[in-house]
């Protein structure tokens, strides 16, 4: 019958004051005074090692997430960007185009052939 147990005066089962007694001795700092719990001690600070670990690769890990995010949004509007410009180039360097943009300037195309000269290099002395 190991589930009974006694009730003290104030009406507590003895279950309850281990509870209380163990809150006191980590609070209190009696806990360090236990040889066994100096046994367990190095246990303790590499499991608080680990999570300390564990939250900066897990912190560190979402700043790269989020910068990799921000660089791919940065890529696709570059990349928007440059099929814009693009479009534009292409249409301004059609024919058509320059010949209107030159007309406005005062420039005209030359309709007739081009002529070539020809030096004979015998005569050149």
């Amino acid at each position: 019958m190991k589930g009974n147990q006694f009730k003290r005066e104030g009406g507590h089962a003895e279950g309850t004051g281990t509870f209380v007694r163990a809150t006191q001795d980590v609070l209190g700092g009696g806990i360090l005074e236990n040889k066994k719990a100096k046994r367990v001690f190095p246990f303790l600070l590499f499991l608080a090692l680990l999570a300390f670990v564990y939250i900066t690769n897990d912190y560190l890990l979402e700043n790269k997430v989020r910068e990799i995010t921000r660089l791919e949004r940065q890529i696709r509007e570059l990349r928007y960007e440059y099929i814009s410009v693009k479009s534009d180039l292409m249409t301004l360097s059609k024919q058509s185009q320059l010949e209107k943009r030159l007309e406005k300037m005062g420039i005209k195309e030359n309709k007739e052939p081009v002529k070539t000269i020809v030096i004979d290099s015998k005569n050149t002395k």
